[in-house]
């Protein structure tokens, strides 16, 4: 992911961070991007991603949703996730 190519979609930020190069080369490896900042861009997405997730995980058992999960599921046809007609 080129941070250049997202301005015309993102508000992009310049800032400058002070990293450990070791675990920004590691990075950059693992996540297989070109650059550091498609890196640090990425790995940015990936915490966002996880901290919703966790926060949708904690809402569990606090009432803002009622129903059954289940017997929604057994009202979808389980190829197309649309009804099925009765």
């Amino acid at each position: 992911m080129d941070p250049n190519s997202l301005c015309h979609n993102k508000r992009m930020k310049r800032t400058n961070l002070v990293l450990d190069g070791e675990l920004l080369e590691e990075a950059v490896r693992a996540s297989g991007e070109k650059t550091y900042s498609a890196a640090v861009m990425r790995a940015l997405e990936d915490f966002v991603r996880r901290a919703k997730a966790r926060q949708i995980l904690e809402l569990r058992g606090s009432g803002l949703w009622e129903g059954d999960l289940a017997e929604m599921r057994r009202d979808r046809s389980p190829n197309t996730g649309k009804k099925r007609a009765s």
